[in-house]
């Protein structure tokens, strides 16, 4: 079903972000949607992986023909991008609405756009890309979006294209969006570390499949966890097993020392978690913790 909201979407980039938001937003796009990319590689394979879009190697064009502009590049990428559709943008009467999808940033870089008459705004899917458009136009349907208009109607135009999409638009402000960004990487790239960390543990400790046999453990903490929580907290923290805590980083000590600095923090900070929390953990558990002591 074509829905016919903008005369014709662009999107500048041919990666992974910029071939899904191509197929989600096609249905509502008059013109088929316009893809402008550095290499002609991957243009080429972006035309091969969606159907129904257009690609071209004139950034300018974008300007001239789109009334919406998604900007899908590397965020060290985006100033220069902004730039060049600032130049073009003198060249042309049109005012598009244009949003880059960073997540570390608010609209503030597009600002060059913005005295140029845009419709500005950042909108960042708060989700993963692995290449596979249909795929990820399924995900983005119910995902978080965070979006940052740089007025009131960018803002209900960014809220506009995130229903396009099938999504859930949550407002940032400007000066937040870097500790919004923090924040999802803490939950999920940390994560990946942290998984590895434990894994690798594992190996250490004799166990051929380690990720299988965290698998179970670690699914059900993290279902626990975003249903309850740090209510979902167990373990010898939570009980205040001291000795066990000593025994844990004595063996790292031993097998794993690169580990030790990560699993002390952490404990650390599930401590003082416990405490904000308004429980009150033994004194011996930050004692057991303590890189002078902790290793008998």
């Amino acid at each position: 079903m074509n829905i016919d909201i903008f005369r014709r979407i662009g999107i500048v980039g041919s990666g992974r972000v910029a071939r899904a938001l191509a197929l989600g937003l096609k249905p509502a796009s008059h013109k088929p949607p316009l893809l402008w990319g550095r290499s002609p590689e991957q243009l080429a394979e972006a035309e091969r992986q969606v159907d129904g879009i257009e690609t071209t190697p004139n950034l300018g064009a974008l300007v001239q023909t789109c009334d919406a502009i998604a900007i899908a590049v590397a965020d060290d990428a985006l100033s220069g991008i902004v730039a060049t559709l600032a130049a073009e943008a003198s060249k042309t009467p049109s005012s598009p609405f244009v949003f880059h999808v960073s997540g570390r940033s608010g609209a503030a870089p597009l600002a060059p756009l913005r005295d140029a008459g845009w419709l500005t705004a950042a909108i960042h899917p708060a989700m993963t890309f692995t290449g596979n458009p249909p795929g990820e136009v399924a995900r983005m349907a119910g995902a978080r979006f965070a979006i940052t208009g740089s007025s009131v109607d960018a803002a209900v135009q960014a809220r506009r294209v995130v229903g396009l999409l099938g999504g859930v638009a949550v407002e940032i402000p400007e000066e937040r969006r870097a500790l919004y960004h923090a924040a999802l990487c803490h939950a999920s790239n940390h994560l990946v570390t942290l998984i590895a960390d434990a894994a690798q543990a594992l190996e250490r400790a004799g166990v051929a499949a380690p990720r299988a046999l965290l698998a179970p453990l670690v699914q059900a903490a993290l279902d626990n966890s975003l249903d309850r929580g740090f209510g979902a907290l167990s373990g010898p923290l939570l009980r205040g097993d001291v000795q066990t805590i000593r025994d844990h980083v004595a063996a790292l000590a031993a097998h794993d020392p690169d580990l030790v600095a990560a699993y002390r923090a952490m404990a650390v900070a599930t401590i003082d978690r416990l405490e904000h929390e308004g429980a009150r953990p033994d004194a011996a558990l930050r004692r057991a913790l303590d890189s002078s002591g902790a290793v008998p």
